[in-house]
């Protein structure tokens, strides 16, 4: 017998004048969804995170639907239907760019039928055995995630008290909490990640054994905790995320080198910039402006960037080629545990290099550098680090001053300058600032 299947879920139901989530507030196409189930003489339920979500006067933006209809039944009422996955069966109705994820309710037990599958860690590999509401209920993650909107009398059904969690604002876990890790890993950052997103606690017991389990989210799959990461980056609470992970022991895991390099900083500039950085991320998201995981990356890579940098150049290796290598040293060594993609790492090392060039003036760099595709986030990274260092006040102020200039302007300012200012900075005062970006400012 499996540990959930101790677990005796105890209905509740909150009727509609005890709570306030409204057919207002859902997305149309997932009330066509649940009514047509209905229907057809299916249960069907709007549950998890939009259920969780409404209650707490939020904005779900995706709205997930549970039924004791069959993929394949469920298919068969919708011609916009589509049945993804083989770990977990899905269907998804599609209404132009919107999905709306369809589930059958799953059972706790294996029936024999080899849909179920687990690693001999705990791990879950492959769950396609269908089972009850009740089963579906206690299969979920948190309490807060087992919610159940019934769209037949517009009441909340709760069978594991996670509307009273939702009142008190506390993520807790389903059943056992070690075992509930070790069936899937990640869900230790989607604790931290729901409760940054909603200013949650993490219930004690749940929290407990993150620390000591965090190793286990080697066992992902890279691919899945870059996802994870854009979760709990870029989706408007980046600074809770992040403080939350350094508590629970996770940053370690996720960004080994950068976790490393933040502690042995004793100013704490990179702390300080990588901070700020986050949250001019978070209001970017809040401002509806474009945000990119090439930046974030590079905000949260940097510190192991200045590591490796500091490491080679004492080595004895020549700035630009040490430069080239802690770039490359570091990307190599986050691609074990985040697949970071191509398209986001090249630019993320483009930030990097192109900092060193920013104490340049000669007239042919100065116009190369303004024309590069990478500069305005490049100049970007710089005003963080010179906010979080009181460094590199200079070279903002020029660069501020040259993005505004028209080009015959600036070309004339260029050629007037005295020779050995056209040049750029002294030889050796170069050296210092390259090496004050490797030490952490």
């Amino acid at each position: 017998m499996s540990e959930l299947q101790t677990i005796h879920p105890t209905l509740r139901v909150i009727p509609r004048e005890e709570h306030n989530v409204s057919r207002r507030d859902i997305s149309p196409n997932a009330l066509r969804v649940l009514y047509r189930l209905r229907e057809a003489g299916f249960g069907a339920y709007l549950v998890g995170g939009a259920v969780r979500d409404l209650l707490v006067g939020g904005h779900p933006k995706d709205f997930d639907v549970a039924t004791d209809a069959t993929p394949e039944q469920v298919k068969q009422l919708f011609r916009n239907c589509r049945l993804i996955g083989r770990r977990f069966r899905l269907a998804h109705v599609v209404f132009g760019r919107e999905i709306i994820e369809v589930a059958t309710f799953r059972s706790n037990a294996d029936d024999g039928s080899g849909e179920r599958e687990t690693h001999e860690g705990g791990r879950v590999l492959r769950d396609n055995v269908f089972g009850t509401i009740e089963d579906d209920a206690v299969r979920r993650d948190f309490t807060v995630n087992a919610l159940y909107y019934a769209i037949e009398d517009f009441s909340v059904r709760d069978y594991v008290g996670g509307f009273e969690d939702v009142q008190h604002r506390l993520m807790r876990l389903i059943g056992d909490p070690e075992k509930r890790y070790r069936e899937d890993p990640v869900r230790m950052l989607r604790a931290v990640r729901l409760a940054a997103k909603l200013d949650f606690e993490i219930e004690a017991a749940t929290a407990e054994p993150i620390p000591r389990m965090a190793p286990l989210l080697g066992e992902a799959a890279p691919a899945r905790l870059f996802e994870e990461c854009l979760k709990l980056f870029l989706t408007g609470h980046a600074v809770a995320s992040f403080e939350r992970l350094e508590y629970h022991g996770l940053l370690d895991v996720l960004f080994p080198e950068s976790a490393i390099a933040l502690r042995a900083n004793r100013s704490g500039a990179l702390r300080r910039m990588l901070i700020a950085g986050l949250r001019g991320t978070d209001t970017r998201v809040a401002n509806d402006e474009p945000v990119s995981p090439a930046f974030l990356f590079a905000l949260l890579l940097w510190p192991a960037y200045c590591r490796a940098l500091a490491q080679l150049q004492h080595g004895g290796m020549h700035a630009a080629e040490a430069e080239r290598r802690a770039a490359d040293r570091v990307t190599v060594h986050q691609l074990n545990t985040i697949a970071l993609p191509r398209r986001f790492s090249l630019p993320m090392q483009e930030i990097w290099l192109l900092q060193s060039r920013f104490s340049q003036r000669q007239r042919k760099r100065v116009f190369r550098l303004l024309a590069h595709p990478r500069f305005r986030a490049a100049y970007d990274f710089l005003n963080l680090r010179m906010a979080a260092s009181n460094e590199h006040a200079d070279d903002v102020a020029f660069w501020r001053e040259a993005q505004h200039q028209p080009g015959d302007v600036l070309a004339a300012q260029l050629d007037t300058q005295p020779e050995g200012e056209s040049a750029g900075a002294p030889r050796r005062r170069r050296r210092r600032r390259r090496g004050s970006a490797a030490s952490g400012e």
